[in-house]
């Protein structure tokens, strides 16, 4: 691992909370960047909420992250689309989060004839507007969604994401979205750009060999994997890549700050 890392980007989910608890050593952590002055961000795949939301969540949870300092993949989709074509328009398929972040970048939404089909998460997929989201596309509309994720996790199981919804969109009209969310590098990319940071100077900590860390190397960043989450010790070997460090938890992570 590079000495003296300057900045942090962090997974949220499997790295900093599980099931709405915090990891252990997670709020030592986070204090650790906020009494050494590095600079961060909290990075989630989830476009349901508002940073404004996520912060709201995590301090129930006793982990005190301001919104300024979380990441959304709604967040880097709206950075994204506002570099492609400014003042633009898009039929969105989600919530608060992917709303809120495209409009605060001028664009409009609507169902007429838009520049954009956005796929985000929410829990409330409907038919009616899956199939209007085919027929945008299929008239032209280019198609995008926040993140590949096939499941989520609930309290009952695993919940179809936006990865499944988009297979199905696709299916029926033969269109692969660009995928902006993690593991796309450009989500770290815009998180740096976000702290002025720079990808020799920062370490990106994760949970997930497949998403995390694979963006955080092909984004030039030191990577951290993290072992409270999805990818268990065993599973490593089986990628052909390697993260800087394995550590059991965030906690272990607290004196390399």
């Amino acid at each position: 691992m590079r000495a003296h890392p300057e900045c942090w980007l962090s997974d949220m989910d499997g790295v900093l909370v599980r099931e709405e608890h915090a990891v252990p050593g997670a709020t030592d952590f986070l204090a650790r960047l906020v009494e050494r002055q590095r600079r961060f961000l909290v990075l989630t795949n989830n476009s349901i909420f508002t940073p404004r939301d996520l912060s709201a969540r995590l301090a129930r949870s006793g982990l005190d992250i301001p919104e300024a300092a979380i990441w959304t993949s709604a967040l880097a989709t709206a950075t994204f689309l506002a570099d492609q074509l400014p003042g633009g328009s898009a039929f969105v398929i989600g919530e608060a989060g992917m709303t809120t972040a495209l409009h605060n970048v001028g664009y409009v939404l609507t169902d007429r004839d838009p520049d954009f089909v956005v796929l985000g998460e929410t829990r409330t997929y409907s038919f009616e507007a899956i199939t209007r989201a085919i027929r945008l596309i299929e008239a032209g509309a280019r198609f995008i969604a926040t993140n590949p994720d096939v499941t989520g996790p609930s309290e009952q199981g695993p919940l179809p994401a936006t990865g499944s919804v988009a297979a199905m969109i696709t299916k029926a009209t033969g269109r692969e979205p660009y995928f902006v969310g993690k593991p796309n590098p450009m989500m770290l990319r815009s998180a740096l750009n976000k702290i002025e940071a720079h990808s020799e100077n920062t370490v990106m900590v994760g949970d997930r060999m497949d998403t995390d860390v694979v963006a955080g190397i092909e984004a030039g960043l030191d990577t951290i994997l993290v072992l409270t989450g999805s990818t268990r010790r065993a599973d490593v070997d089986r990628f052909p890549w390697r993260p800087g460090r394995v550590l059991d938890s965030i906690a272990d992570a607290v004196e390399l700050v």
